[in-house]
């Protein structure tokens, strides 16, 4: 036995065992659950033994959707999470860009869509400097950029841009505002980070092949995003972005003991590809296939974000004629789905809109109806608005609602502004259904969409179980043991990984995390504020919290 965690509140996650006092791990894998008793029986001499002191012990987290190599290198852009106004814009990009004077593109992450009170410009960017700089929206969907980076991008004269995608124009210039990803990816190309993008923008690989020395920064880039999430317990991880160099990269980490989660990768299919692209996809399926590095599923948009309205909705946002458009012609993404359902390969559609979810809905049933309908799991990502009517589908059809406890406006950091701003008030009690989701028979699969919003998954609980119902709508939390196995053994399930992790049980690998106090006691008000105490990967302890030997 090589390691014992005894005198602990064991959540197994598993319905047989569900309870329990100690584990014991040896060889990477969970080779004992029981009573401090039981496992303490088994105690060797070299035994390493750890007494938890009644904290709570879970399977490690599994992250459903997270974007781990962009979260990584946004750990050291300007974070602009709070700032509101041009002072205060100023003072902080200012502040940063002295302390970065040789930043070829000085970047910030997280200005809200009303950090100002108007709708920002290059020429607003310009007035706080001449060096070139940028800042990404919370959502990730939109950058504002000033008049020096939209030059040296090439953008102030406009681009063609595929569909859903926009340079926003203005008397024959740009404007600044930069939405949706290939629209932006030549700003953001700007800081030399630009080929970790490619996978999410447009689906293809870096040309030529990183070299050695690019590799090596890209993946202390990877490993500081993957000591950030294991500091927030996380040992399993769908990285909602990436291509073939993502899960390279990776696998050379694992090879050099450097990878301390389990990753899954997505191939990315862009509405203007043809089928045959998904040969790709396949070839990254077959290449990558262990139990650290995965891939095996595709990864689409059907539409854009609510707040620069490019989320596909049923009916018009308040106030104008606007609905957004699906990113997909829905007849062909139907023969896309199928396509990718006979391959045998897992899809994974970014929905938030009702028109949007509709359509992917629709994509999938087509593709049972194709293939007929096997254990396929695939997902829907954010779910935002739902028509009513097709609540049951999901459940029926074995869709799994992939969903982020920050998200709603109101729950975490994203302000009921959104609310109040984009969605139609009737339709307030339409959006985050995740309860009732649930109740009719969809599988449920936590995440934070990292960096989007704070990885921190005891935060993410905390918005799960203190969300306040909008008005006029029903209260959408799960319990707290729903919400624990949504963000452990739900989310191993719905990664076709539960014969690996997600639940304490012989024979799985010995993921787990070890909190800081007794979750179940703990105020859901103060769940966020919980420590992680231990993060153990595969029997390898990977975070060990301040103060806990």
């Amino acid at each position: 036995m090589d390691m014992i965690i005894t005198g602990a509140k064991v959540l197994t996650m598993d319905g047989g065992t569900p309870r329990a006092e100690a584990v014991g791990v040896a060889g990477g894998r969970i080779v004992a659950v029981g009573s401090d008793a039981e496992v303490l029986a088994l105690r060797g001499p070299e035994t390493v033994v750890i007494e938890a002191g009644g904290r709570t012990l879970l399977p490690g987290f599994v992250e459903s959707h997270l974007h781990l190599v962009l979260g990584g290198n946004e750990l050291t852009q300007l974070q602009l999470g709070g700032v509101a106004g041009f002072e205060g814009l100023k003072a902080a990009f200012q502040d940063y860009a002295a302390r970065n004077p040789d930043l070829p593109l000085v970047m910030a992450q997280g200005a809200a869509y009303e950090v100002l009170d108007h709708a920002v410009t290059r020429h607003d960017l310009d007035r706080i400097m001449e060096r070139p700089m940028a800042m990404m929206s919370p959502d990730h969907h939109t950058v504002w950029a000033n008049t020096a980076a939209l030059e040296a991008a090439g953008l102030l004269q406009g681009a063609v841009m595929p569909a859903g995608h926009e340079v926003v124009m203005e008397n024959g210039l740009a404007i600044g505002e930069l939405r949706e990803f290939e629209a932006f990816g030549p700003v953001l190309a700007l800081t030399g980070a630009g080929h970790l993008q490619l996978g999410i923008a447009m689906g293809g690989e870096p040309e030529p092949w990183p070299s050695p020395e690019q590799r090596a920064r890209d993946k202390e880039i990877v490993a500081a995003g993957l000591a950030h999430c294991a500091a927030q317990g996380i040992t399993a991880m769908v990285n909602m972005d990436g291509n073939r160099y993502t899960c390279a990269l990776l696998a050379e980490m694992r090879d050099e003991g450097r990878l301390t989660a389990r990753v899954v990768v997505p191939f990315h299919f862009k509405p203007q590809m043809a089928l045959a692209e998904l040969d790709r996809a396949s070839a990254m399926q077959a290449e990558f296939a262990d139990e650290w590095v995965r891939s095996g599923f595709v990864k689409m948009f059907m539409d854009g974000v609510v707040d620069s309205r490019t989320a596909f909705m049923l009916s018009d946002y308040p106030g104008t004629t606007e609905r957004g458009a699906p990113l997909f012609e829905p007849a062909r993404f139907k023969e896309i789905c199928a396509e990718i359902d006979r391959r045998g390969l897992q899809i994974a559609v970014h929905a938030i809109g009702d028109g949007a979810v509709r359509t992917t809905i629709d994509g999938y049933e087509a593709a049972g109806l194709a293939n007929g309908f096997r254990d396929m799991r695939h997902r829907i990502e954010h779910i935002e608005l739902i028509d009513r009517a097709d609540v049951p589908r999901l459940g029926a059809l074995g869709i799994t609602a992939s969903l982020q406890p920050p998200h709603p406006p109101g729950a975490m950091d994203f302000p009921m502004s959104t609310m109040e701003n984009v969605f139609d008030r009737a339709r307030w009690r339409d959006a985050y259904l995740w309860k009732t989701l649930k109740d009719h028979g969809a599988a449920v699969a936590y995440a934070s969409d990292w960096p989007v919003t704070d990885v921190s998954v005891m935060r993410g609980i905390q918005a799960q179980m203190t969300r306040v119902p909008y008005a006029g709508a029903a209260d959408e939390r799960l319990s707290l043991m729903e919400t624990l196995y949504a963000y452990t053994a739900g989310g191993a399930w719905a990664a076709h990984m539960e014969g690996l992790c997600g639940r304490l049980v012989p024979g799985l690998a010995a993921d787990l995390v070890l909190l800081g106090g007794d979750i179940e006691a703990t105020l859901a008000q103060d769940i966020g504020q919980t420590p992680v105490a231990l993060t153990i990967s595969a029997g390898r302890v990977t975070h060990r919290g301040g103060g806990f030997a």
